[in-house]
């Protein structure tokens, strides 16, 4: 059985539409465990409407996306374990796909899919997936920050199965971040366990205007600082020279994510010291130029022009 674990957190607009995906699903030995962390609209309600045994709602006051997914954790019975976000869904072939891939690679612990993003008007973005380290449908991500390094992240929130001993093994989901911190799971996961990855787009990330506000960004800048300390201590304890190239490429990206939504915010004096930051690092000083200019320009300029080349 794979228990399927869903944050819910205000969600009554959306919930129906992402658990029907999931009742939809091609294969069928789930259970679903739906995690309220403290919702105060209809979502609840929106839950209860299903007559279905195999959900399970457990209610907790509310602590955030970390800590409901590890109660969820924690709930599920099964051995596997996929996560879903409680405004997106699934493709129908989605979780019979996972699980082919857990019985085709039995040394792997971790097992993803692509997925694609839709807006509110129902525009479709696909992902770019750069330097899979195999040729067929699906095979053994063997070098997961050099393909997080440059692309989009290969594996988001909705396109994961787990096994459960394997994320709890490394504390589950990190407690206080509010953004990034299912990236920051995956690069934890990723120094520890083999992944098996599909190629086939299974899982929809829907965009909400939220998702693309300033405040929003305001609040990125402070978790994607946290996320990128967390990365630095991954980086200075990995052994294997390999991983820890590829995971230096991959902070440097950090970096460059960090400086930017400095920029987007207003905050150019902060962008350039991020950037010099990440050159001491090992960046270079032609990817962090652009930057370094809008840093230097005055905050509403800079900002102006970044959403002009955005």
């Amino acid at each position: 059985m794979i228990s399927v674990v869903i944050p819910l957190y205000n969600k009554e607009k959306q919930i129906a539409y992402t658990l029907q995906s999931v009742f939809e699903q091609t294969f069928q030995d789930f259970e679903i465990v739906v995690v309220d962390d403290g919702s105060t609209d209809n979502s609840v309600e929106e839950v209860e409407k299903f007559d279905d045994s195999r959900i399970r709602l457990i209610h907790q006051t509310n602590a955030g996306v970390s800590a409901a997914r590890n109660r969820g954790i924690e709930e599920a019975r099964g051995e596997l374990v996929a996560f879903l976000d409680a405004d997106d869904e699934w493709m129908p072939e989605y979780l019979a796909t996972q699980y082919g891939l857990y019985q085709k690679y039995p040394e792997c612990s971790v097992y993803a899919c692509n997925y694609e993003f839709r807006d509110s008007e129902g525009k479709v973005t696909p992902t770019i997936i750069r330097k899979l380290p195999f040729e067929g449908e699906d095979g053994v991500l063997s070098n997961y920050f050099e393909v997080a390094s440059c692309s989009h992240p290969p594996i988001c929130s909705i396109s994961i199965m787990v096994k459960k001993t394997a994320i709890q093994a490394i504390g589950g989901f990190p407690l206080g971040i509010k953004s990034g911190e299912d990236l920051l799971t995956w690069a934890r996961l990723a120094v520890n366990e083999k992944f098996a990855y599909s190629r086939k787009v299974l899982s929809v990330f829907i965009e909400t205007m939220s998702d693309m506000n300033i405040s929003k960004a305001q609040m990125r800048a402070g978790s994607e600082g946290q996320v990128l300390v967390e990365l630095l201590l991954l980086y200075d304890r990995e052994k294997n020279h390999v991983l820890k190239s590829q995971l230096k490429k991959y902070i440097i990206r950090w970096y460059k994510i960090y400086a930017v939504i400095q920029i987007e915010i207003g905050q150019g004096h902060k962008a350039i010291k991020i950037a010099y930051k990440a050159m001491v690092f090992g960046g270079t000083v032609k990817s962090f130029f652009p930057i370094l200019i809008l840093g230097m320009l005055p905050n509403k300029l800079s900002r102006i022009l970044f959403l002009k080349l955005r």
